[in-house]
């Protein structure tokens, strides 16, 4: 409805412009939102303000234009100029009602649209190094990725989920290394663990696991594992290069082995964070894999083409990119002194082969904490000859979760977190998706899970999931009565009482709110919207009965009702929560 009231005043500020009356050199958009205030209306412009400062006439008097080259709409039952200027729009209540039907036909596609004409684009999310499980921090970027890749399908972008697996960088090496080191304990070795490595019980679980498949036959004594290692900071010394020191000598010592090491750490927890994400109802299209992409080469393609380009410069034996040149706030270094290249020379490649793989539009969703990151990449994509703007970043706060009025760890190395599957567990996969979309994703969220769990209407998944079960009882009530539902034997005109009025209205927002969720890449939008239907309904269910005696009134309510459980479950399967019948 908005756009169509946008676009006749453009048609209407076109044909102004066309009879010489109005001379704007620049294109108009005009702003159309909803009034909160019904007495003024259910949409307002104040495009004859904005305009008026360009013409030598008063926004009333332009309104007045405006308004008398507006084509008339079956739609619009009337329009006034109101206040300084506003242009206010009044729909058509036979219209409105129009769309009890419109809701029936259309079913779950009710709200969706063709907005994205096919366009592909592909969302990143989570891609979470496979260190360790994925804790409840992810469980935000998780649940927002999904749920904008579903927002963007339903106005009709060809979207591709994609999970970056990063397999090939340090981490991945201490990792295995940790690994390693707790088999020796299994084995029977003391020593003292690295204050850099991974301490949580998977640790232990993994390296069980190789003990149980190779006994003691891939252990070493400690003292030849520790002979010449730099001293960790407890004995006064680095813990980057005691670790990196270890990491070495368990390539030396293990040889041939230490990948076996590697690729069950790797597969273990990279099978642990599939299993976490299907049973959040995450999936994805693509797992791409790091050691793959460097595999193919494409990470010295890259540095070629930067280098040949002119982008790329030597300082105190290690390659730079002038990525100050493109708006960053520095260079950063490509490939280190020691000849290895840095984890920003692979992302530089995997974006790269992002945009050749055709997609008009790649999404990354990273932690807060990655702000700083955003510019570089963009900077190394302009220098590889793409446009920048094809790359958009949202940054997603990591949630903090509080469990009785107590905040939780989540940190990975030190083993000290609360895990995606524990939450899912405890709350349930339907409020956890909910509670992390309920707030833009750049702000923080504090997540009760007290709240989470509690049955009332404080609870607002509860709440929402509760309005759809209603409407199930309802109709459960009908046929207890033998009594049965007849749509087209209704009087849609009979709807005048106000609760009626406000639940068809809001059934009328859906597909703007649709639109504006994906476009604007905010989810909770949705799910505000959602919470507001609902409350409409509960106001509306505690104030009227349903099965009353008039047949006409009857059906007419049971069709409003049933609109309503519609689209209450058309955004809830955009959420991935689900509409339960009972509750």
């Amino acid at each position: 409805m908005k756009d169509l009231i946008q676009g006749m005043l453009v048609a209407a500020i076109e044909a102004l412009q066309a009879e010489g009356r109005l001379t704007i050199e620049t294109p108009v958009i005009p702003q159309v939102t909803r009034t909160k205030d019904k007495a003024h209306g259910d949409f307002a412009s104040n495009i004859p303000m904005v305009l008026a400062k360009f013409v030598q006439l008063s926004p009333r008097e332009l309104a007045q234009l405006i308004i008398e080259n507006t084509s008339a709409s079956d739609l619009i039952e009337k329009i006034e100029i109101a206040g300084p200027g506003f242009i206010n729009f009044y729909l058509n209540s036979d219209v409105q009602r129009s769309v009890l039907e419109t809701i029936e036909t259309q079913g779950e596609a009710y709200g969706r649209s063709n907005v994205g004409l096919g366009q592909r684009l592909q969302v990143e999310f989570v891609s979470a190094n496979p260190t360790g499980p994925l804790h409840v921090g992810h469980g935000r970027g998780a649940a927002y990725g999904a749920t904008l890749a579903n927002l963007l399908s339903a106005v009709g972008y060809e979207v591709s989920r994609e999970y970056y697996v990063n397999d090939a960088g340090r981490q991945m090496e201490i990792l295995a290394t940790s690994v390693w080191l707790r088999y020796l304990e299994l084995s029977g070795e003391e020593l003292v663990f690295p204050a850099n490595g991974y301490k949580g019980d998977y640790v232990w679980d993994i390296a069980a696991s190789l003990h149980r498949e190779h006994g003691n036959s891939l252990s070493h004594r400690v003292q030849t594992v520790f002979e010449g290692v730099t001293p960790d900071i407890t004995q006064g010394g680095d813990k980057e290069l005691h670790i990196d020191a270890l990491i070495a000598r368990a390539k030396e010592l293990l040889t041939n082995h230490y990948q076996l090491v590697f690729d069950l750490a790797l597969h273990t927890i990279l099978g642990d964070i599939r299993n976490d994400l299907e049973g959040f109802a995450v999936t994805y299209d693509e797992w791409f894999s790091e050691s793959d992409l460097m595999g193919a080469g494409a990470v010295e393609n890259m540095l070629k083409r930067l280098e040949d380009a002119g982008h790329v410069y030597q300082h105190e034996g290690a390659k730079w990119f002038r990525s100050s040149a493109f708006g960053d706030e520095k260079d950063r270094v490509l490939v280190r002194e020691n000849g290895q290249t840095t984890y920003f020379a692979s992302d530089i490649a995997y974006h790269a082969n992002k945009l050749e793989r055709g997609f008009v539009q790649i999404i990354d969703i990273w932690g807060a904490d990655h702000h700083g990151y955003v510019p570089r990449v963009r900077a190394a994509l302009q220098a590889l000859g793409y446009a920048p703007e094809r790359l958009s970043v949202l940054l997603v706060q990591f949630a903090n979760l509080y469990r009785q009025g107590e905040k939780q760890q989540m940190s990975t190395r030190s083993g000290e977190f609360v895990t995606l599957r524990e939450l899912r567990k405890e709350v349930g996969k339907d409020a956890a998706r909910f509670f992390y979309v309920m707030r833009r994703c750049e702000q923080h969220l504090d997540f009760d899970i007290d709240l989470a769990k509690s049955e009332s209407a404080d609870n607002p998944v509860y709440y929402v999931q509760y309005a759809h079960a209603r409407v199930c009882s309802i109709f459960h009530q009908l046929e207890q009565k033998s009594l049965s539902y007849e749509p087209k034997n209704s009087d849609l005109t009979l709807l005048t009482e106000s609760h009626e009025q406000d639940l068809i209205v809001s059934l009328v927002r859906y597909p703007e709110v649709l639109h504006s969720a994906a476009i604007n890449r905010e989810p909770h939008q949705l799910a505000t919207y959602l919470r507001e239907l609902a409350n409409y309904l509960h106001t509306y269910y505690n104030a009227h009965q349903f099965i009353v005696e008039e047949t006409l009134l009857r059906n007419a309510r049971l069709r409003l009702v049933s609109a309503t459980r519609q689209v209450l479950r058309n955004g809830l399967i955009l959420l991935d929560v689900s509409a339960p019948e009972k509750m």
